[in-house]
This record gives structure tokens, sequence and C-alpha cells, in this order.
């Protein structure tokens, strides 16, 4: 019997006071067990959409389905109650959602979340449902489980919550996992281990995998057939050796030929704009028992920096590595020791109303696009704001502004009066980087700023990216663990682990003729 088939699957938002949009149209695919699908398309072709429909996940009643049927094991899954879908949320399907910050939640510790599944559906005792939580910690790579038990979510990294998504999943050992963007914030090293895991348990439990993803190079190493999704439909279906060598579809091939490339437009100058010696960032962990002294974590460790004039530095490291609390105490948005100089003036002893003023001239673009957005406002608040708060632009020039800078992203400027749910993930993050080049600033710290995106809107962002460089001469501070991306971007790479730098040099000099070990190691993940 056929795992999972969704036939003829169409969804429709119709909010209120606003237009109905078809958003998935007609789709249909089957998967087998032990098989792995990849949906696979640009961001906002209706690929997740279509997943959070086989778990009834949508916002209904705005969200509905005019046609379609999805069945799993026979049984139909479309259109049933809270109730039904219930018994397989979590249990005989796993999901991993695409952005962790705002599907775990924050006030629950990480052993308890991950305990939840263990508890409701395989009725364990609290002490074996920990003992299986370790295990779970261990197999997606946290060498320290046990001292993460305790942990919440803003506690860890990008790269960690995700892989704690992961082990929420797969938990109960489930019969379909649907994975979207599984590997999204994770280095290229873990990548791998991710990859291998996934596999090794799809064929350790026979389990089905509807993979959701913008990384080909993973899709090419994990999938057995690829359905292509442009604008809710799809376009192109096939096994995935067939879709790689002699894809049919125009929109298939801009797809695979699409790969980060080129480098940086802009020549630094000699100024230094802004610079960091000694940079220290340091977190006190909880102790287990009340008599002990609380165990101090070195997040960023000793750290020389700078950063010229119309330079991109790279900062590439493992999950966990220290690479954005390094941003995050550059710009002083959590308590750093050491010395940071802006434009040759000491930052590093002014207070939290001081910096206010400064956060002008220094922006960034956090990891994590939807959490960083406010619900609450529309896209032309969002992005106005900070001219409202640092400008005194009036509301027609800030409303000009706007719609300016969303053109620049490339989001049409009826995209300034809808809200941040209304956007795919990708298109989120092209929302995260007008709100902070709206006001030209000096320097604009990315952090992963194209995880999100698709190969070929990679490819758009990069390039969006480098032409501002050029036309405004801004010098980028740029994490990621996507090590192509940051090649195609940066004139320096530095190279971070366990917050300390183990090497820094020219672009070409670190991933070509790396000297330490871990750099070598990196490189080789990432090129081959």
């Amino acid at each position: 019997m056929t795992l999972l088939q969704v036939k003829n699957l169409s969804v429709r938002f119709s909010p209120q006071g606003s237009d109905t949009v078809d958003v998935v149209n007609s789709i249909s695919f089957d998967l087998e067990r032990g098989q792995t699908l990849a949906l696979v398309g640009e961001s906002g072709s209706g690929k997740s959409i279509s997943a959070l429909s086989i778990m009834g996940l949508l916002p209904y009643p705005v969200a509905s389905h005019p046609t379609g049927s999805i069945r799993f094991e026979g049984e139909e899954l479309l259109n049933r109650g809270e109730d039904f879908l219930r018994v397989y949320r979590g249990n005989k399907i796993g999901m991993i959602f695409q952005e962790p910050m705002t599907a775990l939640n924050p006030l629950h510790t990480i052993e308890r979340q991950i305990a939840e599944p263990l508890l409701i559906h395989k009725n364990m005792m609290p002490q074996q449902a920990r003992q299986r939580v370790l295990e779970l910690l261990e197999l997606v790579g946290f060498r320290d489980g046990h001292k993460r038990l305790d942990a919440y979510p803003h506690q860890l990294s990008g790269g960690q919550r995700q892989r704690v998504m992961i082990a929420m999943a797969l938990a109960c050992e489930p019969e379909l996992l649907i994975a979207d963007e599984p590997t999204t914030a994770l280095d290229v090293t873990i990548q791998a281990g991710i990859i291998d895991l996934i596999k090794s348990l799809q064929k350790q439990f026979n389990m089905g995998l509807l993979l959701i993803s913008h990384d080909l190079n993973m899709v090419k190493k994990i999938a057995d057939r690829i359905a292509v999704m442009k604008d809710g439909e799809l376009v192109e279906q096939g096994t995935c050796s067939d879709v790689f060598t002699k894809p049919s579809h125009p929109y298939t091939q801009a797809l695979i030929a699409a790969e980060p490339h080129g480098s940086p437009l802009t020549q630094p100058s000699q100024e230094v704009v802004i610079e960091a010696k000694d940079l220290a960032v340091h977190f006190e962990r909880k102790p287990d028992w009340f008599w002990q002294k609380p165990e101090v974590f070195k997040a960023v460790d000793g750290v020389d920096l700078t950063l010229h004039k119309g330079e991109t530095l790279g900062i590439v490291g493992e999950s966990g590595s220290g690479k954005s609390t390094l941003a995050y105490g550059l710009l002083r948005l959590v308590q750093s020791q050491g010395r940071i100089l802006y434009a040759g003036n000491a930052i590093d002893h002014l207070s939290v109303k001081q910096m206010r003023s400064m956060r002008k001239q220094l922006q960034i673009i956090f990891q994590d696009p939807f959490s960083s957005l406010n619900p609450r406002f529309s896209i032309q608040q969002i992005i106005g704001e900070g001219l409202e708060v640092h400008t005194s632009l009036t509301p027609e020039a800030i409303e000009s502004a706007v719609i300016q800078i969303l053109k620049e992203v490339g989001l049409p400027e009826e995209a300034r009066h809808r809200y941040p749910h209304e956007f795919s993930g990708g298109q989120r993050q092209r929302i995260c980087i007008a709100r902070a080049l709206v006001l030209r600033p000096d320097v604009l710290v990315l952090d992963e700023p194209t995880s999100a995106l698709d190969r070929s809107i990679q490819a758009e962002v990069i390039d969006l990216l480098r032409q501002l460089q050029k036309k405004y001469t801004l010098s980028y501070l740029f994490i990621s663990h996507d090590l192509k991306v940051v090649k195609a971007m940066s004139h320096r790479i530095m190279v971070m682990q366990d917050g300390k730098v183990v090497e820094q040099g020219d672009t070409d000099q670190i991933v070509y003729h790396a000297q330490s070990d871990y750099a070598q190691k990196l490189m080789r993940a990432a090129f081959g």
C-alpha cells in the first residue's frame, strides 16, 4: 500500500477584507515506504503550504481546500478534526519545521519539548523519556547533551535549535517524516552528518521522507524522486537522476544552473570602520547543585577583528562556534568585554541609551527572519520604523523610501500593506534585508542572510548585496555556514571554533590553502 497519496490538492486563502488567493493548484504526488520525495522550487512556490496541509496545520478557516484528497495508509486526512489528526501528529507523522526559533516553545526547556511526544504517544515514564532524549540529542550531534537538558531555545545557536527540532520529529520513530528545510541553519559538516542520520533512520524504520528544500546539492544526495513546484503548480516530476541530468522544464533548468559564484565588486579602502581587540562574551551556566559555583561558558574568547570601509569579512565555523555571539558583542547587543572602536571612537563603554543613536550606522539582519519581525506590524510599519526613529522624514517620504527599498530587494510595492505571516520564509528574509538597508548604514552584519532562500533567489540576493555595497560603500560582516556563498561575497574569511579564531586571511587563501586542520575540514565538506 502507498504510504502517502496526495491527489488534486488545492489550497485557497480567503482573509477577511482581502481578495481570495489560490496558492496551490491541483497538485498530485505519491510516496512509498522507505522512499524520499523532494519538493523543490523557489520561495513562495507552495512547497511548505502543501506539506502543512498534510498535517492540517494551516490557519483554518482562512485556509481551505477547494479540491483534493490526502490519504495516509489509505486513511483520508484532509478536512478531519483536531482530535483525529492529533493521533498522527508527532507519532505516525513527524515534521521538522523551517524556522526552529518560532516552532520551539520559548518557555519550555529542551528536555521538556523533546520528551513531550514520548510522554503523550509512547506513555513513557519521565526517567525513560529523559534517557531517550539524551539518546536523541547524541544522534543529532550534541556532544554535551546532558548539559543542554535544562537549556531554553534562546540559549542555543540557530544550528543547535535546528538539531533539537530534528530530535523532536524523530522521537517517536514516525512512519512519515516531513522535513521542511532540515539543514538550512546547519554548517556543512553537520549537514553531512544529519543527511547520513536521516538516511540511516529511514532505512532502519522503512520511513517515508517528504523533503522540502532549496538546497539542490542535498536533494541530489538524498532524494529518490523530485517534484518541482512553481507558483503553486507542479511543473515537473521524475526520478532524481532524470531531473538532474535531463530537466525538461525551463524553470527546472534555471534552478539547477543557479549556483553562488563571482566575487565582491568593491576594493576595500585602508579606512578602518570598526575594530575589536580581545573581544570576549562569557555566560554563566547554572550549577547542578546549590553549593557549586556557576560554570563560565566562553562563547567568544579573546577575538581581534578589523573591518575596513567597503570590505566584506566572512565569518565561518560550525554551529555554536561563536559566530553570531561575536557579532552581537561587537554591536553591543549582548554584554561583552574588550576594546571596540567605531570610526576611531571607543564604544565599548557606552550605555544602552548612548548606543541607541548609533544603531542607524550599525545594522543587523538576524538569522531567523520570522521571529525578528513584529507580527502585529505591517511591512510598511516594520521597514519604516527605523526611518521614523532616526530621521525627520515626513510620512509621505517614509512611504516612498519603503516602496523604493522593497523594489531593490525584489518585492512588489503592494507588499507593504501585508503582514509577516503572509509571506514565505525567503520573502521574510528579503523584508529583513530591506529593513536594515533602508537606513543606509555604514556597517551591516548579515547573520545567515541567504539561509532561507533557494539557489536562484540566493544568487539574486548576493548580487543585490554586492551592488548595494558598491553603491553605498557598505562594510559587511557576513556570517554563514554556506561556504560557497561566503566565497562569492567575502574579501577576507575568519574561521572560528569554540569561541576562538583558528585562522583568517584572504578568501582564496582560506578556501584553497587553509593551514589549520579545522579550516581544511570545513573547506573539504563544502567544496569537495
